[in-house]
């Protein structure tokens, strides 16, 4: 029984540390996307968004592909369409009380762009790439690993090394990115890196090197990420910065797991900041300052995740 109670106890606890992670993840984007330009804009913008990516990665285990694909397309597209559908809805209501026009006027012409997503999503829908893109690389992703669930079997490196070269590529070609999916091949590649990190044994002289390496991002010696655009900055080194800055955040979020439990709980809402908070920026930021904009767009949405979650329903169709 003691084993038993022991072992809840860790898995409780590794599962806090993941909530976190995710809690400072989101806490990240929204400030990225509160704060527009300068530094500190440039310094969330360096890592913020490979740390989901790399985090679903350390989570992921091959699974039957059949099964794991239908479920990923349920699971990830119902909140999707749902978010989408509520957010064009209070659009329709919103702007012409402030007396413009909704970003979807045209019908039935604007709904090409809706169905398209990603780069035609601007303005409150612009989060909108990022759950088809993670779902796409994860179901890529997991495809890979049934055939080769040792992560560091040398075959990874004959897909990992043509889908980081055709992430650039793509990169330097266009912008334009239906669903997201232009920002896959250099999704799979963070998915394999976060797979990596659990297998490898931490030491405490690893924290001097990723922090140097993290800092050329965090500081802006490197050109920040625009991950929906597929711009990655300097080749690897940005990315590398990135994957260092999120490491640290993982290893942070273990030690503060057991003291940290409102960012765990903005971790378990990040679903639903994720799909929101743009928006309440989008129709606040004319008339707030940033500080209000920030502390808005993470406690609306966490308000509403609360309220969803009484409901079967709501919780069915939006999580």
């Amino acid at each position: 029984m003691e084993n038993r109670g022991h072992d809840r106890a860790t898995a409780q606890f590794r599962l806090d540390w993941v909530d976190v992670a995710r809690g400072l993840g989101i806490i990240a984007v929204v400030i990225g996307h509160v704060w527009t330009r300068g530094p500190l804009r440039d310094a969330m913008y360096s890592f913020h968004m490979p740390l989901f990516f790399l985090l679903s990665g350390m989570l992921s285990r091959p699974h039957p592909f059949g099964s794991f694909t239908r479920r990923q397309f349920v699971s990830q597209m119902r909140p999707y369409a749902a978010f989408l559908t509520l957010l064009i809805l209070i659009d329709q209501i919103v702007e012409p009380l402030k007396g413009g026009r909704p970003i979807f006027h045209q019908w039935p012409a604007d709904l090409a762009p809706i169905l398209l997503g990603g780069f035609w999503l601007r303005g409150p829908y612009t989060i909108f790439w990022f759950v088809p893109c993670l779902m796409i690389a994860r179901i890529i992703f997991n495809a890979l690993l049934l055939h080769w669930p040792d992560i560091f079997d040398r075959r990874w490196a004959f897909v990992l090394l043509p889908s980081c070269i055709l992430a650039y590529a793509l990169g330097y070609w266009t912008e334009a990115s239906p669903l997201g999916l232009l920002t896959v091949p250099m999704a799979v590649c963070l998915l394999w890196a976060g797979a990596v990190w659990p297998r490898i044994r931490w030491h405490n002289g690893m924290i001097g090197p990723l922090g140097l390496v993290a800092l050329v991002g965090l500081v802006g010696i490197a050109p920040t990420l625009n991950m929906k655009a597929a711009d990655y900055g300097w080749p690897l080194l940005s990315i590398a910065s990135a994957m260092a800055t999120c490491l640290l955040l993982f290893r942070l979020s273990a030690r503060i797991a057991p003291f940290a439990g409102p960012v765990a709980a903005l971790g378990r809402a990040s679903l639903v900041i994720m799909y929101l908070h743009v928006a309440v920026i989008h129709y606040g930021s004319p008339y707030l300052p940033r500080p209000w904009l920030l502390l808005l767009a993470l406690a609306l949405p966490f308000g509403l995740h609360a309220l969803i979650r009484r409901s079967p329903a709501a919780t069915r169709m939006f999580l």
